[in-house]
C-alpha cells in the first residue's frame, strides 16, 4: 500500500499580498514616468545643442574651405591682412604646447593619484584632497597672469631667450590638468574592489606588487580616461596659453631648442583675432574653420578614449 494515502492533503498557508491603494499606485508611476522623461530629455538635449554647435560652426566655417586655396590655408604663413591665411603654425604651436603639457601631467598626475588613492594616510588625504580639487577651481586668466609674472622670468633666467614660450605654456597646461587627472584616476582606484587587494596580500604579494599588477591594471579603464579627460582640457585651453607663449606665429625650427620657442596656438588666435574681424569676412570664416579642427581633434580624442575603454571591457567581458 502506498503510504503516501494516508497522508492527509493540508491547504497552503495563504500569504497575504499587500495591494498599494490604487491612488498612491497611480502617483508613484507618475512620478517614475516624469523622472524618466526628464532624464530622457536631459540626455538628448545634450547631443541636440552638441550638434547645434557642430552645424553653426560648418555655417560659418566652410567658406574658408571652399574660398581659400588648400596651399594657402595649410601653408606656413599667418599673415590675414596680406590674404596668408597658413594654419600650419598654429597646428604645430597646439600640438607643441598640448604634448608638453600631457608629459608633464600625466606622470605626476597618475603618481599623485596612487599616493592619495593606496599609500597616503587617511588622515593626510583628508587634507590634500580638497586642496588638490581648490586647484580647478581656480580661474585660467588667472594661472595665465601668474605664468606671465613668475614662471616667464624664471625661464628666461635659467637661458632660454625670452619666457614666452611653448614650454612656458606647457607648464601652466599641465597645472591645470592636474585636478582633473587626479581627481578622476583616485577614483578610479577607489572603486576597485577591496577583495583585490586582500587576495593578493593573502598569496604573499608586497603593498608595491599589490598596486602595480593588481589594481593598476584593473583600474585601467578609468585611468585612460582621466588622461584622455586631461587632454581634452589642454587642447581647448586659451586664456593662460595666449598670456604665456609669446603668440608668435611661426613655426619653430626642429631642435631640442624647440620647446623653448614662442609659439601661438589654435585657440589663442581664436580669442586674440575674433573681436576686431569684421563680420562675413574670409578672416572671419577662416577663424571658425580653426573651430571646426579643434571640435574634431576633442571629438576623435574622446571617440579614442570611449573605443579603448569599450574595447577593454568587450574583452574582460568576453574572458568571462
Amino acid at each position: 500500500m502506498d503510504i503516501t494515502q494516508h497522508i492527509e492533503e493540508k491547504p497552503l498557508a495563504e500569504v497575504p499580498v499587500k495591494v498599494p491603494p490604487v491612488g498612491k499606485w497611480f502617483r508613484v508611476n507618475w512620478l517614475e514616468l516624469i523622472i524618466e522623461t526628464l532624464i530622457r530629455f536631459a540626455g538628448v538635449s545634450t547631443i541636440f545643442i552638441v550638434g547645434l554647435i557642430f552645424l553653426f560652426l560648418l555655417r560659418e566655417g566652410v567658406p574658408a574651405f571652399l574660398n581659400v586655396p588648400l596651399n594657402n590655408l595649410f601653408s606656413s604663413r599667418w599673415y590675414p591682412t596680406e590674404g596668408m591665411f597658413g594654419l600650419w603654425p598654429l597646428i604645430v604651436g597646439t600640438v607643441l604646447v598640448t604634448v608638453g603639457a600631457i608629459c608633464i601631467a600625466v606622470p605626476l598626475g597618475l603618481i599623485t593619484a596612487i599616493y592619495l588613492g593606496e599609500i597616503a594616510p587617511t588622515w593626510q588625504r583628508e587634507i590634500l584632497k580638497p586642496l588638490v580639487e581648490v586647484l580647478a577651481g581656480i580661474p585660467s586668466i588667472v594661472l595665465g597672469f601668474l605664468g606671465w609674472v613668475v614662471l616667464a622670468p624664471l625661464i628666461q633666467r635659467l637661458g632660454a631667450p625670452t619666457g614666452l614660450t611653448a614650454f612656458t605654456g606647457s607648464v601652466i597646461l599641465a597645472y591645470m590638468a592636474l585636478p582633473t587627472i587626479i581627481s578622476i584616476s583616485e577614483d578610479a582606484l577607489y572603486a576597485v574592489p577591496k577583495e583585490y587587494r586582500d587576495g593578493a596580500l593573502a598569496i604573499g604579494a608586497t603593498h608595491w606588487q599589490t598596486i602595480r599588477r593588481v589594481v593598476l591594471p584593473a583600474a585601467r579603464s578609468g585611468l585612460l580616461m582621466a588622461v584622455m579627460l586631461g587632454i581634452g582640457r589642454a587642447i581647448g585651453e586659451t586664456m593662460a596659453v595666449m598670456l604665456v607663449t609669446g603668440n608668435a606665429a611661426y613655426v619653430p625650427r626642429l631642435d631640442l631648442r624647440m620647446p623653448f620657442s614662442p609659439v601661438r596656438t589654435m585657440t589663442a588666435t581664436v580669442a586674440a583675432e575674433m573681436g576686431e574681424v569684421s563680420q562675413g569676412s574670409l578672416h572671419y570664416s577662416v577663424l571658425f574653420a580653426i573651430g571646426i579642427l579643434l571640435f574634431l581633434a576633442t571629438l576623435a580624442v574622446n571617440s579614442m578614449a570611449g573605443h579603448l575603454v569599450g574595447g577593454r571591457a568587450r574583452s574582460r567581458r568576453g574572458q568571462l
